[in-house]
């Protein structure tokens, strides 16, 4: 829907009230804020606003099933007298770090179909791609797949500026921020929203708004308060928005020049189970939180607990009032431990008993126990949100194998096979917007917006060299493999161009050097003309570069020397 008119409109809108809660919670989880969580969790009423709470404090259903409310260790006050002394344990944190480097620890390969267009232009938008995810571009989407990891899902835009870059960018925009409008499913138009600094006047809260549709942008500025947008503005009425009265038509209308929205979703997995039922939240992503918040709250109270033992196990010493020296009426007592000399005075204390009298305090430090509960709530947890404990770190850095390394990850390398299919949409959808953008605005030349991409992510786990050259040996041996494809295991980022070079090396060596004596092509050509240093090694000029029709690539192997 258009921008709305000036009035007591509600903001954010009403039916996003459920998501936008629980998203708030999240975020308390995944930045670790002390005093956030205790505001989510500070009693009933701010339970009832997140979709965890729901199960729980929903009158209908707690009157139903006879339930109580749920006892969560953030939402206790401390004791009457006593300091907080909480202890909160970053995971939520660690786990969309953990997510995020999964994903985006090295760039995926964006490929262009050349069938889709002429080799040239294949050729140019191909490097093109490649400079929008330089390193700024891949920090942007790691970060885009660490926020969809704890907040549930996240938005992309592409944005430029001539003055401060040559081609467009992303820019990553928080799900809060957003109201989505959807088409089966679809992202079909969208409204950006951001708070603008108070003016001096102190007079309400400012709100910039951005509705975005294919092909067009329309801006407007609202003045407010906490809950509502206010009456609309105009740009020059705040510092922050004079620049949109030159961009924009007297409607405050700005044409992007390109045919698709200039945002773009990207859901962390789907379905999302607790917004079961409510309204437009469908499309929405499932955060690797939901469901194990209170697991997480459980892991903060045992810490909490092992760290009171702690404090409580420290040495203490009980002596009577008679054993302290005093400095008169009025001055209290004190009892001094370095004293080595102590004389006991008849008929106050008798020697016989004054040894006994001072008394040591010191409360068992339940270490064993602690770690036991702690150790089991950590693995519940990365479980619960789909990554294996040696994601984590929990079975210590012995080195081992690949296969092992894969076996033990197996649970986490599922988890980032399934947040792929998510991604890999998200991100061609935004690499094609980028061209576009990249042709109309920033004059790109040689760019194909229309043609057809494909995205591999690269392996999670690296082969064990060891294991592939066996598994390769074993299938020269028995005859069941080509150069090519041995090549091709060995390298599989390699291309067929790049394959086809390595094999013709591999050829032209086997064909040069005698058998027995690898060294011998080297020692017998001294003194006499060498070849040109850009040439390919035992490339002849005169020889095609395509493998003998007659003999199979590979097929020119010989007993005694490796392929």
């Amino acid at each position: 829907m258009p921008l709305p008119p000036s009035g007591t409109t509600p903001w954010p809108p009403p039916r996003l009230e459920i998501p936008h809660a629980d998203m708030d919670m999240w975020r308390a989880w995944y930045a670790g804020d002390t005093g956030h969580l205790a505001q989510v969790y500070g009693g009933t009423a701010a339970y009832t606003r997140n979709g965890v709470a729901r199960a729980f404090f929903d009158v209908d259903r707690r009157r139903a099933v006879g339930g109580d409310e749920l006892r969560m260790f953030w939402g206790q006050d401390p004791s009457p007298g006593q300091q907080a002394a909480k202890l909160h344990v970053p995971i939520g944190g660690d786990i969309a770090e953990m997510s995020a480097n999964l994903l985006w620890a090295e760039v995926p390969q964006v490929t262009v179909d050349v069938d889709s267009t002429d080799r040239a232009t294949a050729a140019s938008t191909q490097a093109q791609i490649g400079r929008y995810l330089d390193d700024r571009g891949h920090a942007k989407m790691r970060e885009a797949a660490e926020l969809a990891a704890g907040l549930s899902n996240v938005y992309l835009r592409a944005v430029w500026d001539t003055s401060l870059r040559p081609r467009p960018w992303s820019d990553v925009i928080q799900a809060n921020a957003v109201v989505p409008e959807w088409r089966w499913g679809m992202l079909a138009a969208a409204t950006v929203w951001r708070e603008l600094e108070p003016l001096d006047d102190g007079g309400g809260v400012w709100r910039l708004l951005e509705y975005h549709t294919p092909g067009l942008i329309e801006y407007g500025v609202y003045r407010g308060d906490a809950t509502t947008l206010g009456m609309l503005m105009s740009f020059a009425d705040h510092h922050e928005t004079e620049f949109l009265a030159s961009r924009t038509d007297s409607h405050g209308r700005q044409a992007t020049g390109v045919d698709r929205l200039l945002i773009t979703h990207m859901p962390n997995v789907l379905p999302n189970r607790i917004w079961d039922g409510v309204p437009d939240t469908a499309p929405l992503g499932r955060s690797d939180y939901a469901g194990i918040e209170p697991m997480m709250d459980a892991l903060d109270e045992s810490w909490t607990s092992w760290m009171r033992d702690l404090r409580l196990g420290k040495a203490k010493v009980v002596v009577p009032q008679s054993m302290l020296d005093t400095d008169g009426p009025g001055s209290g007592a004190s009892f001094d431990f370095d004293r080595e000399l102590i004389v006991a005075l008849t008929g106050l204390l008798g020697a016989e008993t004054m040894k006994d009298s001072i008394t040591e305090v010191q409360f068992k430090i339940r270490v064993e126990e602690h770690e036991r509960t702690t150790k089991a709530l950590r693995r519940q947890i990365l479980a619960s949100a789909g990554y294996s404990a040696q994601s984590y770190g929990e079975e210590g850095t012995v080195a081992v194998t690949a296969t092992e390394v894969a076996a033990r990850k197996e649970e986490s390398l599922t988890t980032r096979g399934l947040k792929i299919l998510y991604q890999r949409p998200a991100l061609l959808e935004h690499l094609t917007t980028l061209m576009q953008v990249d042709v109309r605005h920033c004059g790109a030349k040689g760019v194909d917006p229309s043609v057809e991409l494909t995205a591999s992510w690269p392996q999670a786990v690296q082969p064990d060299p060891e294991a592939t050259a066996r598994t390769l040996s074993l299938l020269d041996a028995a005859g069941a493999i080509s150069t090519f494809m041995k090549v091709k295991m060995r390298e599989p980022a390699w291309d067929d161009a790049e394959v086809l070079a390595e094999v013709r090396r591999i050829r032209d060596d086997k064909t040069q050097t005698p058998a027995g004596d690898p060294f011998s092509a080297r020692t017998e050509g001294l003194g006499e003309e060498q070849p040109d240093d850009d040439a390919e090694p035992g490339f002849d000029e005169g020889q095609s570069e395509e493998p003998d029709e007659e003999e199979p690539v590979g097929g020119g192997s010989r007993p005694g020397v490796a392929a």
